[in-house]
């Protein structure tokens, strides 16, 4: 889609505003915030995820029923999340409840009262949500992957916490976290639906315009001195689960399409991905078998992992490792490379059809760049990747010397 097809506004605190009008009934607005799980101190850990909980337990004028309800009851959804680098707070609705959104989120945002009943109560939830993440093997192990990798960075650290620190939250330390953490420079308020962008506008002002300026100050710690590592723990599981992995580009490099073009090929959400093809399709040696690629402000990160029966481990990492070493010493073919582009940019063009999808990726796309690349501008740079270009991304990454390794078996 073309650049003009977004439309944007900057509040006069600082608060960014980024909308894609549509035809749709159907409509999509956010909140997407520069902070996250690793911008927490030790003392802090699960406190981001903990707020984003806590926020719709109540305002200066609303209680949690009420809260749920202003949306619920017109049909619409309220939701959120958190990830390492950003909170997120959004709603799906009917086009005609633009106003009551907006406010509602505002007031979620700026006039939280985080009461201590409530807190007792949400605390019991995530240790819940703790228990049952302990619970998945094939969830957990990527945390702990990434604790390897990143070992003793802040962005080690899981999202949710634990239990000795959760219990520890209160509505001060949610306060000071939240005055530490949250600028106006560093909030983009994301809109995918039927309404006019001076009426938007309009609304942005009213009720998120109310603050003042409050601009960022404070750095992130960045993150270096990556040592490959391996790690074998023992889970009485059913089935051996396996992550493979090293350190990849980070969200500026410009290097970046060419790893997220990499990622798909070997293990992407196809079922033609070349791992997939080799654990799965032609050996049956796995059921789930995948790659993946998280780019962050200063580092990313490249994994792939399967679940396979404990007799086929060894055998399974051979395979993944000769896929690795096989794109790394034969280039592709002008066919197959032609054939993976247009896989990708099938992907991505389906993608902003989905309209809850693409509000959340041109707001964080706006919230880091201060712009949005049109659809056209990322084809374009991936027709531009060379057999070459794959060839010197994958020695760059798949170096089994530079790969860090954790099994549960």
């Amino acid at each position: 889609m073309p650049e003009s097809d977004f439309l944007t506004h900057t509040l006069p605190n600082g608060i960014r505003l980024i909308h894609k009008p549509t035809d749709s009934p159907v409509a999509h607005l956010g909140i997407i915030i520069n902070t996250g799980s690793r911008d927490e101190e030790p003392y802090e850990h699960g406190l981001a995820h903990f707020i984003e909980h806590s926020i719709f337990k109540g305002t200066g004028k609303r209680k949690a029923f009420h809260i749920l309800s202003r949306i619920e009851d017109v049909g619409g959804e309220l939701n959120a999340y958190t990830t390492k680098e950003e909170t997120t707070l959004f709603s799906t609705f009917l086009s005609e409840f633009y106003d009551r959104t907006a406010e509602l989120l505002s007031d979620i945002l700026f006039n939280s009262s985080y009461p201590e009943k409530e807190l007792k109560r949400e605390k019991e939830v995530i240790i819940e949500e703790i228990n049952s993440f302990k619970d998945s093997p094939s969830d957990l192990i990527f945390d702990e992957f990434e604790e390897l990798i990143f070992d003793g960075h802040p962005i080690a650290r899981n999202i949710l916490g634990t239990k000795e620190n959760i219990i520890t939250f209160g509505r001060d330390s949610i306060v000071q976290f939240i005055d530490k953490n949250y600028h106006t420079d560093q909030m983009v308020i994301s809109s995918v639906g039927n309404i006019s962008f001076n009426e938007l506008q309009k609304l942005t002002e009213k009720y998120f315009g109310i603050t003042g300026p409050k601009l960022r100050t404070n750095g992130r710690q960045r993150f270096g001195n990556y040592l490959p590592q391996n790690r074998t723990v023992e889970k009485n599981t059913f089935q051996s689960h396996c992550i493979l992995g090293n350190i990849a580009c980070d969200v500026l490099n410009p290097k970046r399409i060419t790893m997220v073009l990499l990622n798909n090929i070997l293990g992407g959400q196809a079922m033609n991905s070349r791992l997939n093809m080799a654990l799965r399709e032609r050996k049956g040696m796995a059921y789930n078998i995948e790659s993946g690629y998280t780019a962050y402000t200063d580092t990313g990160l490249f994994n792939v992992y399967f679940g396979t029966d404990h007799g086929n481990l060894e055998k399974a990492t051979d395979l993944v490792l000769k896929e690795f070493k096989l794109i790394r010493e034969k280039k592709m073919g002008v066919l197959q490379l032609s054939k993976a582009q247009t896989q990708l940019m099938g992907q991505i063009a389906i993608s902003t059809e989905n309209h809850e999808d693409l509000m959340l990726s041109i707001g964080k796309s706006y919230l880091l760049f201060n712009k949005v690349e049109p659809v056209e501008s990322i084809f374009r740079k991936i027709e531009a990747i060379t057999r070459d270009d794959i060839l010197e991304m994958a020695n760059e990454i798949l170096n089994s010397e530079q790969m860090s390794r954790i099994v549960y078996c």
